[in-house]
């Protein structure tokens, strides 16, 4: 193998690693902002922190721009109900 091969392979390693965390990162960043605005508790990657009413279970989730967790599921009242509790700040967290 040539040095210009391996220079172009330890470039294009180096180039998707550093984009695979600035993905993570601008991914972090959004989900403690939103978690931020709605005052609930986070993970240390920036999840907040809720009780699944459709499953009964601890979560860690993102939340969308509209403060919706990741598993909400529009046809579901449970999820309906989660995304209003978490709108008006009675959601269950852990």
């Amino acid at each position: 193998m040539t040095n210009r091969r391996r220079l172009k392979r330890l470039l294009q390693s180096k180039l998707h690693s550093a984009g695979r965390q600035f993905e993570e990162a601008k991914r972090a960043y959004s989900d403690a902002k939103t978690a931020a605005l709605t005052d609930l508790p986070t993970d240390e990657e920036g999840r907040a922190k809720i009780v699944c009413r459709r499953y009964a279970e601890k979560r860690a989730v993102s939340l969308d721009s509209e403060a919706r967790p990741a598993c909400y599921d529009p046809d579901h009242r449970d999820c309906r109900g989660c995304a209003e509790d978490i709108r008006d700040g009675r959601i269950e967290t852990w």
